[in-house]
């Protein structure tokens, strides 16, 4: 049966007997495990989820009212954080997830609401693959030897 991220997470419950790790298939990140875990701990909340600000895709342009240009940069770091998409969960994150939930929805705005969640900021390497094109990308890194999410040797 097909199932959203937090009805995903709530099936491995079973298998879930202290803190926890949740991570999605579909990006890659050079993501420092270690830091990640001690910040956890050190925040003593139920949930971390690790944050980045990526580039934005096109050039971003400041036009005044008449249409001139005032500021032109290419493909700027954005200023809001975004879902990296790592996250440390204690067992009790388990009590709200349902079967059927999105994890990004309902429960981590609960959690958040509670102030139960904090946000770990990750400035190295990030990069999602949504689409066939950053796919693509990735894959002409890795073959390039040019690939900052191998940690291993």
């Amino acid at each position: 049966k097909d199932t959203m991220t937090g009805g995903r997470v709530k099936r491995a419950s079973r298998y879930v007997d202290g803190r926890f790790m949740v991570t999605y298939g579909d990006g890659l990140a050079d993501v420092d495990i270690g830091r990640l875990l001690e910040f956890h701990e050190a925040h003593g909340r139920l949930a971390t989820v690790t944050t980045t600000r990526p580039t934005t895709r096109f050039g971003v342009l400041d036009v005044d009212s008449s249409g001139v240009v005032e500021r032109f940069r290419e493909k700027p770091q954005t200023d809001g954080h975004v879902n990296a998409g790592f996250f440390v969960f204690e067992p009790e994150v388990l009590e709200y997830l349902t079967e059927d939930c999105v994890l990004e929805q309902e429960p981590l705005e609960r959690l958040a609401a509670d102030r139960q969640l904090v946000a770990f900021e990750h400035t190295g390497f990030w990069q999602p693959m949504d689409t066939f094109r950053e796919f693509q990308m990735l894959n002409e890194m890795w073959d390039s030897g040019n690939a900052p999410w191998k940690l291993w040797s």
